[in-house]
């Protein structure tokens, strides 16, 4: 009767989940209450609370409310922390103008180049290091329709084409910085396989492995297949965009070098001590934290400099403090998935997967997981144009259910979280696609078929590799 209970109830909650994922309700407050709800259903079936060493209330009615807090006791010290820095820090180089001028300097080359073509992959490319700077998709993508939008029309690029470039820009860069790396970086290093592990370590031994030469094979995708519609559709395409000049970035050299270099600073700085570190076998070890919160004094000492006004510029820190307070969502958004997740480890379902997963082990079959994960994460981020949310909900479990299935983590966390920040820019009801078409008075399908190849064959391409290399 348990299992029926267990099976019964964990489907419907799944279920429920999906449907507001689907619906663009808030997947937060659903993940909340289906992980409470699992959890006085597990308590009625008389499992106890799967956290480890759960101190009760006292009252059974309160502890799932209690393990809500526990939850967020042990996220925010660890990933929540890190997220809530980032977020501050990209806030405050948004404020004093140093993201504009990093979109600027990158974007500038491109005016020199004449050939359409050979601006595709150059353009995706230039436009996923910028995800560095900005890593929300559409946000990026709205930069880059007001600043370089013009600039390729200018060139010649044809606005389909131009727009199905600027769609993908926000893909798969590997960095330190990114809350999904954060997020399962951090939750590997609670394994003693991974113990150690921080998110610089993930993000250059594994990510990047992976999904630098995923970008290339996309970008040389992206040349072929822009090139192919332009020649389908000849005679076809309007501009619908009226082109307008970019503006040019205010005062000298100096600044613009400087205040290029200060969004990606803390990468650079990850970056060159993970060198080091690796060269010479130094213990020297800089977390991301605290390589933001330096780069972040860096950056208060330049603007003084600058403006030569500190009381201004002290005043204008608030905004880092207000950008840590933005990114409260994401936190909430990982305990929700927590919470979630450890509703289903109560009721049963975990083990009951785990015990499932054995039966891969030494089958040579251990491909299946992360490709049903995958399938999963396409599934999802097509319906509902969100590519990360299953991911996140899916972080708690993937090292137990690698680990049941004989197989490494990494082998699971690639492919599922780079197949959903890829297939985004395939789903006609994403943000960023919705965006794109309303700005060049397109269809979103139209966007669709100019970015679903290049896309298709990055996931391809990443699957491949990962399984090659981690499996």
């Amino acid at each position: 009767m348990n299992d029926i209970i267990m099976y019964g109830s964990a489907l419907i909650a799944v279920i429920i989940v999906v449907i507001m994922l689907i619906k663009k309700m808030d997947i937060k407050i659903t993940l909340f209450a289906m992980g409470i709800v699992l959890m006085y259903i597990a308590i009625a079936m008389g499992n106890p609370i799967a956290i480890k060493e759960f101190e009760s209330t006292g009252l059974t009615v309160l502890d799932p409310l209690k393990a809500v807090i526990d939850q967020f006791k042990s996220t925010l010290p660890a990933a929540g922390f890190i997220i809530l820095i980032l977020g501050g820090y990209s806030a405050y180089m948004t404020s004093i103008g140093a993201n504009e001028v990093t979109v600027h300097t990158l974007t500038k080359p491109i005016k020199k180049i004449k050939s359409v073509y050979i601006l595709v992959p150059l353009v995706f490319l230039i436009g996923n290091v910028l995800s560095l700077v900005i890593p929300s998709a559409s946000n990026l993508a709205i930069i880059l329709l007001a600043t370089l939008y013009p600039v390729l029309r200018q060139a010649g690029m044809s606005p389909l084409t131009a727009a199905a470039v600027i769609a993908t820009t926000a893909t798969v860069m590997p960095t330190p910085l990114g809350g999904d790396n954060v997020a399962v970086a951090t939750e590997l290093a609670k394994y003693p396989a991974f113990a150690g592990m921080s998110v610089t370590d993930y993000v250059i031994q594994y990510h990047a492995m992976i999904s630098v030469p995923t970008l290339i094979v996309m970008a040389v995708v992206h040349f072929f297949w822009q090139k192919f519609m332009d020649k389908k559709n000849t005679g076809k395409l309007e501009d619908n965009v009226e082109v307008h000049e970019v503006k040019a970035v205010p005062e000298g050299g100096l600044y613009r070098f400087v205040y290029t270099l200060l969004p990606i600073f803390p990468i650079l700085l990850l970056i060159v001590v993970y060198i080091i570190r690796s060269v010479t076998g130094s213990n020297v070890d800089i977390s991301v934290e605290v390589a933001s919160l330096l780069s972040f004094l860096i950056a208060i000492v330049c603007e003084i400099i600058r403006t030569k006004d500190s009381g201004k510029v002290l005043k204008q820190t608030e905004d880092f403090f207000k950008g840590m307070g933005s990114s409260m969502p994401i936190v909430a958004l990982l305990v929700a998935a927590s919470v979630f997740v450890l509703g289903l480890n109560s009721i049963g379902l975990i083990d009951a997967l785990q015990t499932a997963m054995l039966g891969v082990q030494g089958s040579g079959m251990g491909f299946v997981l992360p490709l049903i994960l995958m399938g999963l994460t396409i599934l999802i981020v097509l319906l509902s144009g969100s590519g990360t949310a299953l991911f996140y909900a899916m972080v708690p479990l993937m090292v137990p259910l690698a680990e049941a299935a004989g197989i490494s983590a990494i082998a699971v966390s690639i492919p599922m979280g780079l197949c959903g920040n890829l297939m985004r820019a395939v789903s006609p009801v994403a943000a960023v696609v919705v965006i794109v078409a309303g700005t060049i008075k397109a269809n979103p399908l139209d966007i669709v078929k100019r970015t679903s190849v290049p896309m298709i064959a990055g996931v391809v391409t990443m699957f491949v590799l990962s399984m090659i290399m981690f499996l």
